[in-house]
Protein backbone atom coordinates (compact mmCIF):
# COMPACT_ATOMS: atom_id res chain seq x y z
CA UNK A 1 0.00 0.00 0.00
CA UNK A 2 1.43 3.38 -1.01
CA UNK A 3 0.15 5.99 1.42
CA UNK A 4 2.36 8.95 2.21
CA UNK A 5 0.15 12.01 2.75
CA UNK A 6 -0.97 13.32 6.15
CA UNK A 7 -4.36 14.87 5.37
CA UNK A 8 -7.49 13.01 6.52
CA UNK A 9 -9.55 11.16 3.96
CA UNK A 10 -7.83 7.84 3.36
CA UNK A 11 -9.44 6.16 0.33
CA UNK A 12 -12.07 3.61 1.36
CA UNK A 13 -10.49 0.79 -0.65
CA UNK A 14 -7.31 0.91 1.46
CA UNK A 15 -9.25 -0.39 4.48
CA UNK A 16 -9.95 -4.08 4.88
CA UNK A 17 -13.71 -4.63 4.95
CA UNK A 18 -16.19 -7.35 5.87
CA UNK A 19 -19.49 -7.93 4.05
CA UNK A 20 -22.37 -6.21 5.81
CA UNK A 21 -20.14 -4.13 8.12
CA UNK A 22 -20.58 -0.39 7.65
CA UNK A 23 -17.59 1.60 6.50
CA UNK A 24 -17.89 5.34 7.05
CA UNK A 25 -17.26 6.79 3.58
CA UNK A 26 -14.22 9.02 3.19
CA UNK A 27 -16.19 12.22 2.61
CA UNK A 28 -18.38 11.64 5.68
CA UNK A 29 -15.35 10.63 7.75
CA UNK A 30 -13.67 13.96 7.00
CA UNK A 31 -16.74 15.87 8.25
CA UNK A 32 -16.90 13.76 11.43
CA UNK A 33 -13.19 14.33 12.12
CA UNK A 34 -13.65 18.08 11.61
CA UNK A 35 -16.62 18.11 13.99
CA UNK A 36 -14.58 16.30 16.66
CA UNK A 37 -11.93 19.09 16.68
CA UNK A 38 -9.27 16.64 17.81
CA UNK A 39 -6.08 17.85 19.44
CA UNK A 40 -2.66 16.21 19.29
CA UNK A 41 -3.14 14.54 22.69
CA UNK A 42 -6.93 13.97 22.67
CA UNK A 43 -8.48 11.03 24.48
CA UNK A 44 -11.12 9.85 22.02
CA UNK A 45 -13.74 7.12 22.37
CA UNK A 46 -15.39 5.85 19.18
CA UNK A 47 -18.50 3.89 20.18
CA UNK A 48 -19.69 1.55 17.44
CA UNK A 49 -16.40 1.77 15.57
CA UNK A 50 -17.37 -0.62 12.77
CA UNK A 51 -14.53 -1.04 10.30
CA UNK A 52 -12.30 1.29 12.32
CA UNK A 53 -11.86 4.00 9.72
CA UNK A 54 -12.44 6.89 12.15
CA UNK A 55 -10.18 5.50 14.92
CA UNK A 56 -7.40 4.88 12.36
CA UNK A 57 -7.62 8.41 10.99
CA UNK A 58 -7.87 9.88 14.50
CA UNK A 59 -4.86 7.84 15.62
CA UNK A 60 -2.81 9.21 12.75
CA UNK A 61 -3.96 12.80 13.36
CA UNK A 62 -3.32 12.60 17.14
CA UNK A 63 0.04 10.84 17.51
CA UNK A 64 0.18 11.63 21.24
CA UNK A 65 -3.48 10.88 21.81
CA UNK A 66 -5.26 7.83 23.14
CA UNK A 67 -7.93 6.36 20.88
CA UNK A 68 -10.38 3.74 22.17
CA UNK A 69 -12.52 1.90 19.60
CA UNK A 70 -15.55 0.15 21.11
CA UNK A 71 -17.18 -2.63 19.10
CA UNK A 72 -19.51 -5.38 20.32
CA UNK A 73 -18.74 -8.06 17.70
CA UNK A 74 -15.50 -10.03 18.10
CA UNK A 75 -14.99 -10.52 14.35
CA UNK A 76 -15.47 -6.80 13.70
CA UNK A 77 -13.18 -5.88 16.61
CA UNK A 78 -10.50 -8.07 15.01
CA UNK A 79 -11.10 -6.27 11.71
CA UNK A 80 -10.39 -2.95 13.46
CA UNK A 81 -7.15 -4.41 14.85
CA UNK A 82 -6.09 -5.52 11.35
CA UNK A 83 -6.83 -2.07 9.92
CA UNK A 84 -4.82 -0.47 12.73
CA UNK A 85 -1.94 -2.80 11.93
CA UNK A 86 -2.14 -2.05 8.18
CA UNK A 87 -1.74 1.66 8.86
CA UNK A 88 0.81 1.07 11.66
CA UNK A 89 -1.30 2.99 14.17
CA UNK A 90 -0.12 2.16 17.69
CA UNK A 91 -2.25 4.44 19.89
CA UNK A 92 -5.58 2.62 19.47
CA UNK A 93 -7.09 0.20 21.99
CA UNK A 94 -9.97 -1.96 20.80
CA UNK A 95 -12.59 -2.84 23.44
CA UNK A 96 -15.07 -5.62 22.75
CA UNK A 97 -18.41 -5.16 24.45
CA UNK A 98 -21.92 -3.74 24.36
CA UNK A 99 -22.31 -0.05 25.03
CA UNK A 100 -23.15 1.46 27.41
CA UNK A 101 -22.40 -1.44 29.81
CA UNK A 102 -18.77 -1.92 28.70
CA UNK A 103 -18.03 1.78 29.25
CA UNK A 104 -18.70 1.78 32.99
CA UNK A 105 -15.09 1.49 34.20
CA UNK A 106 -13.32 2.48 30.98
CA UNK A 107 -10.25 4.71 31.39
CA UNK A 108 -8.86 7.17 30.54
CA UNK A 109 -11.88 9.46 30.46
CA UNK A 110 -12.47 11.10 27.08
CA UNK A 111 -12.43 14.67 25.90
CA UNK A 112 -13.91 13.55 22.56
CA UNK A 113 -16.60 10.93 21.87
CA UNK A 114 -18.15 9.72 18.62
CA UNK A 115 -21.33 7.62 18.71
CA UNK A 116 -22.18 6.18 15.33
CA UNK A 117 -25.89 5.40 15.16
CA UNK A 118 -27.71 2.54 16.85
CA UNK A 119 -31.07 1.86 18.47
CA UNK A 120 -29.85 2.84 21.94
CA UNK A 121 -28.08 6.03 20.86
CA UNK A 122 -29.95 8.23 23.38
CA UNK A 123 -29.19 5.84 26.25
CA UNK A 124 -25.52 5.64 25.29
CA UNK A 125 -25.29 9.44 25.01
CA UNK A 126 -26.82 10.06 28.43
CA UNK A 127 -24.61 7.40 30.06
CA UNK A 128 -21.30 8.62 28.59
CA UNK A 129 -22.02 12.32 29.08
CA UNK A 130 -20.94 12.07 32.72
CA UNK A 131 -17.62 10.58 31.62
CA UNK A 132 -16.91 13.32 29.07
CA UNK A 133 -14.47 15.89 30.41
CA UNK A 134 -15.57 19.54 30.74
CA UNK A 135 -15.19 21.39 27.42
CA UNK A 136 -15.31 18.00 25.73
CA UNK A 137 -17.10 17.37 22.44
CA UNK A 138 -19.44 14.64 21.31
CA UNK A 139 -20.26 13.82 17.71
CA UNK A 140 -23.18 11.57 16.82
CA UNK A 141 -24.38 10.27 13.47
CA UNK A 142 -27.82 9.26 12.27
CA UNK A 143 -29.12 8.05 8.96
CA UNK A 144 -32.77 8.56 9.87
CA UNK A 145 -35.09 11.03 11.57
CA UNK A 146 -36.03 8.64 14.41
CA UNK A 147 -32.44 8.50 15.68
CA UNK A 148 -32.09 12.24 15.08
CA UNK A 149 -35.07 12.81 17.43
CA UNK A 150 -33.50 10.53 20.05
CA UNK A 151 -30.22 12.45 19.79
CA UNK A 152 -32.02 15.79 20.10
CA UNK A 153 -33.86 14.59 23.23
CA UNK A 154 -30.64 13.21 24.71
CA UNK A 155 -28.69 16.43 24.09
CA UNK A 156 -31.48 18.42 25.71
CA UNK A 157 -31.52 16.06 28.69
CA UNK A 158 -27.75 16.44 29.32
CA UNK A 159 -27.93 20.21 28.68
CA UNK A 160 -25.39 20.16 25.86
CA UNK A 161 -24.23 23.45 24.37
CA UNK A 162 -23.00 24.65 20.96
CA UNK A 163 -25.14 22.08 19.15
CA UNK A 164 -24.55 21.86 15.40
CA UNK A 165 -26.35 19.65 12.89
CA UNK A 166 -25.15 19.02 9.36
CA UNK A 167 -26.82 16.78 6.83
CA UNK A 168 -24.11 15.47 4.54
CA UNK A 169 -25.15 14.47 1.05
CA UNK A 170 -22.31 13.36 -1.21
CA UNK A 171 -22.23 12.08 -4.78
CA UNK A 172 -19.39 10.10 -6.36
CA UNK A 173 -18.62 9.64 -10.04
CA UNK A 174 -19.08 6.00 -11.05
CA UNK A 175 -18.97 4.05 -14.29
CA UNK A 176 -22.30 2.47 -15.23
CA UNK A 177 -21.94 0.57 -18.45
CA UNK A 178 -20.49 2.99 -20.97
CA UNK A 179 -21.57 6.09 -19.04
CA UNK A 180 -20.22 7.99 -16.08
CA UNK A 181 -22.88 9.01 -13.57
CA UNK A 182 -22.97 10.61 -10.14
CA UNK A 183 -24.19 8.11 -7.53
CA UNK A 184 -25.37 9.28 -4.13
CA UNK A 185 -23.93 8.05 -0.86
CA UNK A 186 -26.73 7.70 1.71
CA UNK A 187 -27.28 11.08 3.41
CA UNK A 188 -26.22 11.24 7.04
CA UNK A 189 -26.89 13.65 9.89
CA UNK A 190 -23.76 14.66 11.81
CA UNK A 191 -24.57 16.22 15.17
CA UNK A 192 -21.94 17.79 17.42
CA UNK A 193 -22.18 19.38 20.84
CA UNK A 194 -20.01 20.57 23.72
CA UNK A 195 -20.04 20.02 27.45
CA UNK A 196 -19.63 23.12 29.58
Amino acid sequence: MLWTYTTPGIPDNLFEQLPGIYLTPREIRILILCALRLEENSVFWDIGAGTGTIPVEAGLLCPNGKIIAIERDEEVANLIRRNCSSFQVKNITVIEGNAPECLEDLKPLPDRICIEGGKSIKEILTKVWGKLKPQGRVVLTSGNLEYLYQISEGLSQVQARQIEIVQASVNRLENKGTSQVLSAIDPLFIISAEKI
